[in-house]
């Protein structure tokens, strides 16, 4: 089976990769391009091109952030169990504590 490696962006519809990671990134807007021979209706497909990416873009944005809150709520979750078995391990220890001194008095 030949397998060739493509170096083309991908389509909306066939993105060249699932992982928001390795996607290109949003084409540069009209400003940043160079003049293209064919004027208007270069610059009106660019243009389009833009519009049809933007959703992509915003999901992406989206679902990073949605990512980074997870990993937040995750780390917050953690320190409180932390904290909640050192209470349980101080109170045991004084507990340990308190019935050797008993023992030692008697």
């Amino acid at each position: 089976m030949n397998i060739r490696k493509t170096t083309a962006p991908g389509t909306i519809d066939r993105p060249r990769t699932h992982d928001p990671k390795n996607q290109a990134p949003m084409t540069p807007s009209l400003t940043e391009r160079p003049a293209r021979s064919s004027g208007a209706f270069a610059s009106h497909q660019n243009r389009n091109l833009e519009m049809q990416l933007m959703p992509e873009a915003l999901a992406r944005a989206h679902m990073q952030q949605r990512l980074q809150e997870a990993e937040h709520e995750r780390r917050s979750l953690r320190l409180l169990a932390a904290r909640r078995l050192q209470r349980r391990a101080e109170r045991a220890s004084l507990r340990a504590r308190r019935a050797l001194a008993m023992a030692v008095m008697q």
